[in-house]
């Protein structure tokens, strides 16, 4: 990418919030998920993180990211479109760890079509859900037994749940749901003594644009500060969601948009 992004490798510093946690982080081999994977080692949490077989070169990158950060880096390649290999995902995290303190569903699929809702086909929309709703869905429904009171599931909307972009109609759909999941499901755990959040950002500049955008020169321009985020600028809010200062904190949206107002 040009540039690359910014995942906090010369600007992220620990301090010690997340000691001896237990972290799980999806569609951790890039983009804001390689820099929360970061940022929570650097905060002294150990980390199990998932990426597909085409991304293993950056899944090591990852790992190497935590290992120097002197915490323990568990990649696992593995697609969580399917229930199996969600609940094998989180066996492995309870019998590696022991437990799951954080549970950060980050994985997310999206292509844009701006030929309109004629030109989504139902292989990319299963795609966009499975891996978007599903994955979270059984991610979460697997890992509950195994996070302790005071843990925390922290989910990634978007902007896009709240200002959907007509040639990303499925992947917005999508993000909306999550809001609506995060605040059932944390009034559902708050009696477990354990949070539910999501953040949601705005514009980030992350491999999936490129990837998924026909254009990327205008990327990010549309938000008030003028600029994409890089993965770096995100990675504090879920340190934070996931830390003991936000322990009366469950149910809410950590908006960050580079100031678009959201509901």
């Amino acid at each position: 990418m040009d540039p690359p992004p910014d995942h906090g490798e010369e600007s992220y510093r620990g301090n010690g919030r997340l000691d001896g946690r237990k972290a799980v982080v999806t569609g951790g081999d890039s983009g804001i998920g390689r820099a929360v994977c970061l940022a929570f080692a650097r905060e002294g949490a150990d980390v199990m993180f998932t990426h597909l077989e085409e991304e293993k070169d950056e899944a090591q990158q990852t790992a190497d990211l935590v290992s120097r950060a002197g915490q323990r880096a568990l990649p696992i390649q593995c697609d969580i479109r399917e229930e199996a290999v969600c609940r094998a995902l989180i066996d492995q995290a309870a019998r590696e760890f022991g437990r799951i303190d954080i549970l950060v569903n980050n994985a997310a699929y999206q292509m844009s079509q701006p030929e309109g809702i004629e030109a989504i086909s139902t292989d990319q929309f299963d795609r966009v859900l499975r891996t978007n709703l599903y994955g979270m869905f059984w991610l979460s429904k697997f890992a509950v037994p195994h996070i302790p009171e005071g843990g925390s599931i922290i989910n990634s909307t978007s902007v896009q749940a709240y200002k959907p972009s007509p040639h990303l109609l499925d992947y917005a759909m999508t993000k909306g749901a999550i809001v609506t999941f995060t605040q059932g499901l944390a009034q559902m755990l708050i009696d477990r003594g354990i949070r539910v959040n999501a953040v949601a950002p705005g514009p980030v500049w992350t491999p999936l644009i490129p990837a998924t955008l026909p254009d990327t020169v205008e990327f990010g321009k549309q938000a008030p500060i003028g600029r994409p985020a890089q993965p770096a600028e995100m990675a504090p809010a879920y340190v934070f969601l996931a830390s003991h200062e936000a322990s009366f904190i469950t149910a809410e949206i950590l908006n960050a948009t580079g100031g678009t107002p959201l509901p």
